[in-house]
């Protein structure tokens, strides 16, 4: 299954979201595989440890073969790194990744990363892409991809009036260029049980008819402390309720039940 994780908006939780449930995939034994597309290389840090400036091997040494002459092109498999935890790997970002857009772009290279995801689809059983918070170059290609897409929803209006937007441009995409990418769902993050807002806001778009995934991601310093010891929360805190609602999120995206408690008045 190959997964993307999107929005336009930044500090949502792209990478946390990512990460972590890249992270409860391996755990359970599931050959899973990160691709950091976002130049900033969140993902990449928290799960090798190293900024993306200090690694060779990345996604953009990939990405160049599309576009500079090479008379021998390596597979998308020689740029994939293992991460010090069991069945996890990563092909990181790097900064290159921004100067190497326009290239892509003007070479119609849109359709590479599918190709290279459906190659190494073979060796991974689950695949979370990660996107920077822009509908640029990387994040189409890894929404035509991805077979399913997650919208992390940070519970404040301006989210709400920027969920609208992506919702719109995805539907575009998929008519265009992936008739078979799914909105897996809106995953409501930093999410406050006790104030009135995100619950009406959270309900509101319920009531729209909008694929609200049940299971509602709580804000906590924890995922802070998981982001700085470079160990995502199944590793660090395996007992913490917010670990917990990552593991049930995980269960919902694969059939499994979960009992969940129902969004308080």
């Amino acid at each position: 299954m190959r997964r993307v994780v999107f929005n336009q908006k930044g500090g949502v939780g792209k990478s946390s979201i990512t990460c972590n449930l890249a992270a409860i995939s391996a755990a359970r034994g599931k050959r899973t595989l990160v691709v950091d597309l976002d130049p900033q290389g969140n993902s990449t840090h928290y799960l090798l440890g190293k900024p993306a400036t200090e690694l060779k091997d990345t996604v953009a040494d990939y990405l160049e073969q599309m576009v500079a002459f090479t008379v021998f092109s390596r597979r998308a498999d020689e740029f994939v790194h293992a991460s010090p935890f069991d069945n996890l790997f990563v092909m990181p970002s790097s900064p290159e990744l921004d100067f190497l857009e326009h290239r892509l772009e003007a070479k119609h290279k849109i359709y590479k990363l599918r190709e290279a995801l459906k190659k190494l689809g073979e060796s991974f059983d689950e695949i979370y892409i990660d996107t920077a918070p822009a509908l640029n170059f990387y994040s189409r290609s890894a929404l035509i991809a991805a077979q399913r897409c997650l919208i992390p929803f940070d519970c404040d209006d301006f989210s709400r009036q920027a969920l609208y937007s992506i919702l719109q441009e995805i539907q575009e995409l998929q008519e265009d260029h992936n008739e078979d990418l799914v909105v897996e769902g809106i995953v409501a993050n930093q999410f406050q049980p006790r104030a009135s807002l995100p619950k009406k806001l959270v309900r509101e778009l319920m009531d729209e008819g909008l694929p609200v995934l049940p299971v509602r991601l709580s804000s906590s310093v924890k995922m802070k402390e998981s982001h700085q010891s470079r160990q995502p929360l199944i590793h660090m805190a395996p007992k913490h309720p917010l670990t917990r609602q990552y593991e049930d999120l995980y269960r919902v995206l694969h059939g499994e039940t979960v009992e969940l408690e129902p969004l308080a008045d």
